[in-house]
């Protein structure tokens, strides 16, 4: 067995296991947790809060939104990009067919690119503002660095890779893939699972006292 069979199989899967049972575990633990009783009179629904709590938080007010216009332009930019690079990049849907059997038309190699710049422009923006805020300094973990930069060598590498010049760049990359997997539950990657409990706890508790959001 090959270095990169080895990456692209054993440790692929056991990267893939442990991304799906740690972020499980995770969510699962969250959700166990429930919340306080509230045995105040309802004034409004907790279910409406939840999904409008989650929805509303999609687009800032209008006071943040002129403080908080190049987060929100970078976040957007960041997280829309590394969608599309992920489920209409050629390779990755070749890989997805490989293991589930699923398959849908690609982007045109121009269209990947493009997604690739408007993804790397997004992360490095929120990057920089997260070294050079002053409140985004205190409340940045270590975690948060790692998974940015995790997250940028598994797209440089990929960028790389998509030459298809020599085996060692796509090992190299897979390599990434399989490191990033492993370490998504354990750090702040998770908030891609947990943001909707915690935007929907707050609208539950909100909706059911009858605030409008």
């Amino acid at each position: 067995m090959s270095a990169l069979q080895f990456i692209e199989g054993p440790l692929f899967y056991f990267a893939a296991a442990v991304f799906l049972l740690g972020a499980f575990w995770r969510v699962f633990g969250i959700i166990k947790i429930g919340r306080k009783k509230d045995i105040s009179p309802p004034k409004g629904s907790a279910v409406g809060g939840f999904i409008k709590g989650n929805l509303r938080h999609f687009v800032p007010r209008g006071l943040f939104a002129r403080r908080t216009w190049l987060h929100v332009l970078g976040g957007y930019s960041f997280h829309l990009g590394l969608f599309v690079l992920f489920f209409f990049g050629a390779f990755h849907i070749k890989f997805i067919d490989q293991y589930l059997g699923l398959s849908w038309q690609a982007l045109p190699r121009w269209g990947f690119l493009i997604a690739a710049e408007i993804a790397f422009a997004g992360l490095i923006v929120l990057w920089v503002r997260r070294i050079s805020d002053p409140v985004m300094r205190l409340i940045t973990h270590k975690s948060d660095h790692i998974g940015t930069w995790l997250t940028f060598l598994v797209m440089l590498t990929g960028c790389f890779a998509l030459q298809q010049s020599h085996d060692m760049l796509k090992l190299v990359h897979m390599l990434f893939v399989d490191i990033w997997l492993i370490y998504f539950p354990f750090g702040r990657l998770m908030h891609a699972f947990t943001f909707f409990l915690s935007r929907g706890n707050s609208g539950a508790t909100y909706g059911r006292k009858g605030i409008n959001l």
